[in-house]
């Protein structure tokens, strides 16, 4: 026999979903046999599945191990420490309270995995919680924390991630819903001079995972805006904090470069001639953009205490190389 004690992360959902999770190679008949048959019971209670959880409720499995073992797949745990470079990532963390992580995301690191074999944002998020005792690999089975928006591989900065299932979901909606401003900066290539809103169209390409922008509607296309205003530089690069108005995929990016001013070390969307240059003076390798700022807007318990605030990440150093090395100028 094994009880369950449903936590915070568990609660609110139907009971045969989260024994789906547990028992997660079980078949929902069996499942379904089981309850019938007083054999998984619900605070000592014959139930069917459909009941609402609640935190503290307690599910009784009266299996045995070997029947457990065989409809469980053990969760999979990312261990530490491991070989890969990669993995040996120490998060670089803005903010921390007991529902939601702001990391600064490097440059060169996935989001999330594209495939099994990859180490992403979310397994690091993992890695640290689990080191740092706030989850076990158990709990795994019914609750994985992960990432509510995503940058670029190349994009770094300020990244969220839920460690329960209430920051999860509140900050993904207002993600979602676009009621939490974010801002870049990025290093273009040009001088710009004047504070604009551009706009446009994008068309996304799925087999090459690359975007078109047109000044008019096409087949497909999506409107787009985004706000950018110059902070300093010379006559030949720019900083820029950029504001998306809409946010779709490369927006920043390909819109910049449509408009004459690619962002310094975008290899997809960017000038090779101006990539070339900043690589071999300034070692740069991949897009200065950087994902800088977040400005909360008004949260729901139990995020309520961050409702307003506003998080920033550091500009990773290749910027200040850049700023430094050509003695950029504030603008007024």
């Amino acid at each position: 026999m094994q009880v369950l004690n449903v936590n915070e992360n568990e609660a609110g959902q139907r009971l045969d979903k989260l024994l789906s999770k547990y028992l997660d190679q079980a078949p929902k008949s069996f499942l379904y046999k089981m309850m019938r048959k007083k054999n998984i019971t619900l605070n000592k209670k014959k139930c069917d599945g459909s009941e609402r959880l609640k935190e503290g409720d307690e599910i009784q499995l009266f299996l045995s191990d070997e029947t457990i073992e065989k409809f469980s797949k053990k969760p999979a745990v990312p261990v530490l420490p491991t070989r890969s470079p990669e993995q040996k990532t120490r998060l670089s963390i803005i903010y921390e309270d007991e529902h939601i992580l702001l990391v600064n995301k490097p440059s060169g690191m996935l989001s999330q995995k594209a495939k099994d074999t990859d180490f992403s944002l979310v397994e690091a998020v993992i890695n640290y919680l689990i080191e740092s005792q706030h989850i076990s690999p158990a709990q795994l089975r019914t609750f994985r924390p992960a990432v509510c928006n995503r940058l670029d591989r190349n994009t770094s900065g300020l990244v969220v991630a839920g460690k329960s299932l209430a920051g999860l979901q509140i900050m993904s909606a207002v993600f979602k819903d676009r009621s939490l401003h974010k801002y870049y900066q990025c290093i273009v290539a040009g001088q710009v001079k004047e504070r604009q809103v551009i706009t446009g169209f994008l068309k996304k390409d799925a087999q090459t995972n690359q975007v078109t922008i047109s000044a008019g509607e096409l087949p497909d296309s999506t409107p787009i805006m985004t706000e950018y205003v110059p902070t300093s530089g010379n006559e030949r690069y720019t900083l820029l904090t950029v504001t998306l108005i809409t946010g779709r995929t490369h927006q920043i990016r390909a819109h910049l470069a449509s408009i004459g001013h690619p962002i310094l070390g975008d290899y997809k969307y960017g000038d090779p001639g101006v990539n070339e240059t900043v690589r071999q003076k300034y070692g740069i390798r991949s897009q200065m953009l950087h994902s800088w700022k977040l400005v909360m807007p008004d949260l729901p318990a139990p995020l309520e205490k961050i409702s307003g605030k506003t998080f920033i990440a550091p500009l990773p150093g290749t910027f200040s190389r850049v700023s430094e090395g050509e003695d950029f100028k504030p603008f007024s």
